[in-house]
Parts: C-alpha cells; sequence; structure tokens
C-alpha cells in the first residue's frame, strides 16, 4: 500500500479549484478564495467551476475535463475542490490516471470526495487530503481549520488529531493502539463503492468514517453492509469522525450503535476525532501512514505531501 505523494504546495504555487460533485456559486467562494490566495497560492478557477446541470456541477464529461485538465497542466501544482454534494463517482472512471502518475498532485476535498480520493488511490495510489472545500463557511470551520488545512497542504509535519469529548463520537472507544494507512472518508460513499474497482482492500488498514444526516438505521445497515462484504476483515484499527445531525428516533443511541457494530472487531477505534461535516472540522492526509491510538486518545498521520 506505498503511496505515492505530490509536492508540497508552496507560496506562488497555482492551484486549480474543481467542482467534480454538486454545484457552488460565486458567493460561496468568496472567503475561501480569500483564504487560499493568503497562503500565497494562486487560484485557478476550473472552466466548469461554477456549471449546473441539475444536482451536478455540470454534465459528467465536463466535470470529468476539468479534473483532468489540471492533472495534465504542469503549472497547477494542487487541486482544491469546492464542495461535495453528489457525483464524483459518476465520473471517476475518465479520470487520466497516467497524467496522474506522470506528475502526481494534491488532491483536498470531503464527503462526496471520497470517491474521487478512492479512485486515485487505485489508480494512482495517490495520498490525498481529507479537509474542508473551498466554498469556506467560517462558522462551521473557523481559523484553526484553515490552518490545518493550510498546513497539510503547504508542510511535510505529521498531522495529529485528538479526540474530543463533546463530538458525538466520544463515548466509542476500544483501548490499543494500531497503525497502517489510514483510509476511508464518508461512510456513505465507503458503502457505495463495493463491489467497483476503486473499493480498496483495507487489510492492514486504518478506517477513516464519517457521516452527515444519517438516520441511525441506516448507518447500522451501511456498516453491516461493510461487515457481510468482507470489507471490514483484517482491519488494523478504525478512526470514527463526526457524526453530523443523525437522528435517532427509537432511543438507541449513537455510541450504542456504532459499538454493536464496530466493537467486536477485536481492534483499536478510537472515537470522538473533529473530522467530518460538524464545526471544527480538521484535515487529516488519507492513503499515508497513520497510527491511532485508542490510549491516549490521539491520531497521527504522515504527511500526504513530501
Amino acid at each position: 500500500m506505498h503511496a505515492i505523494k505530490a509536492p508540497a504546495l508552496r507560496p506562488g504555487d497555482a492551484v486549480m479549484l474543481v467542482s467534480p460533485s454538486g454545484p457552488t456559486r460565486p458567493e460561496r467562494m468568496v472567503r475561501g478564495l480569500e483564504l487560499v490566495e493568503s497562503w500565497g497560492l494562486r487560484a485557478v478557477l476550473g472552466p466548469h467551476a461554477y456549471a449546473r446541470t441539475g444536482y451536478l456541477a455540470g454534465d459528467d464529461a465536463a466535470r470529468a475535463a476539468d479534473l483532468n485538465a489540471a492533472f495534465a497542466d504542469a503549472s497547477i501544482r494542487g487541486v482544491l475542490c469546492t464542495r461535495g454534494g453528489y457525483g464524483a463517482q459518476r465520473m471517476v472512471d475518465a479520470i487520466d490516471m497516467a497524467a496522474v502518475r506522470r506528475d502526481p498532485k494534491v488532491v483536498a476535498g470531503f464527503s462526496d470526495i471520497t470517491a474521487l480520493q478512492f479512485a486515485l488511490w487505485r489508480g494512482a495510489r495517490l495520498a490525498a487530503v481529507h479537509g474542508p472545500g473551498v466554498a469556506w463557511n467560517d462558522e462551521r470551520t473557523p481559523a484553526a481549520s484553515a490552518e490545518s488545512l493550510r498546513s497539510a497542504l503547504m508542510t511535510t509535519d505529521p498531522v495529529t488529531v485528538a479526540a474530543v469529548p463533546g463530538e458525538d463520537t466520544a463515548g466509542v472507544r476500544v483501548p490499543g493502539i494500531a497503525a497502517g494507512p489510514l483510509l476511508g472518508g464518508n461512510l456513505c460513499l465507503i458503502t457505495a463503492s463495493i463491489g467497483t474497482p476503486d473499493m480498496p482492500d483495507l487489510s492492514g488498514a486504518i478506517l477513516l468514517i464519517e457521516e452527515v444526516q444519517e438516520p441511525l438505521y441506516k448507518i447500522d445497515r451501511m456498516l453491516t453492509h461493510l461487515r457481510r462484504a468482507g470489507s471490514l476483515d483484517g482491519l488494523a484499527g478504525v478512526a470514527l469522525g463526526q457524526f453530523t445531525d443523525c437522528s435517532d428516533d427509537w432511543g438507541t443511541g449513537l455510541t450504542t450503535m456504532l459499538l454493536d457494530r464496530l466493537g467486536d472487531l477485536g481492534i483499536p477505534i478510537l472515537g470522538g476525532l473533529p473530522i467530518g461535516h460538524g464545526p471544527g472540522q480538521l484535515s487529516v492526509p488519507v492513503g499515508a501512514l497513520a497510527t491511532v491510538d485508542a490510549d491516549t486518545g490521539l491520531l497521527t498521520v504522515e504527511a500526504a505531501v513530501a
């Protein structure tokens, strides 16, 4: 599972802003553009960054074309997704993986972008950054979130994320320490990858899981699907991020359900990590080697860039 790491971004580098999934609007991008430029980076809008075809940011060919243009252009040194939404799985088979391998560039995003990051891992073993999109919201992602993303993109420092007692998954913990590549992201997209070429072999890996606006029985169903498909066989550990606005009308409780579906795997599990759709979202490399320490409450990940 050796990862390919793109060069760390440096002041003066150009980054292309792309919308591989759902549409966004220029006014949603103002703050994110300010941040990117404050880091000394030059933001280049993908030709279809503001396109819209219903719930998609333009048709599949247009969204793939923006990504391929970014990967083929030697002057572009990073690819920042504007947002998630839906649609990455529809066009990932059109990505020019040979171009990705020839000139690796760091790709940042989360939510539906999990599908893109899975495809890049399968096709090029490219490490990426699971972090906020450029359609920025200061209330949800304040200064600490911005610094976390900047550091993940522009330094080779390891990333350490500490469990936060107030997070919804903080009560989910199985003691122990495990190491392996950190793979995963949004649970819906992980589960939707089962049976596709992009579903990674998670043997020996640390699985990152986060989710938003799903009732607990659906989260149970997705985790059960992963179990029955054998996707969790040989897993080294689990890192649980934010489960934001995940409702429960039955009194089961998120902690109880997660422990029921994951607690018997016999591996370390660390919940309470501020990674996902919730307030204070932090960025983490995916595809890079990680250590999950459920005894001290720390997830430590090597940089996604070199």
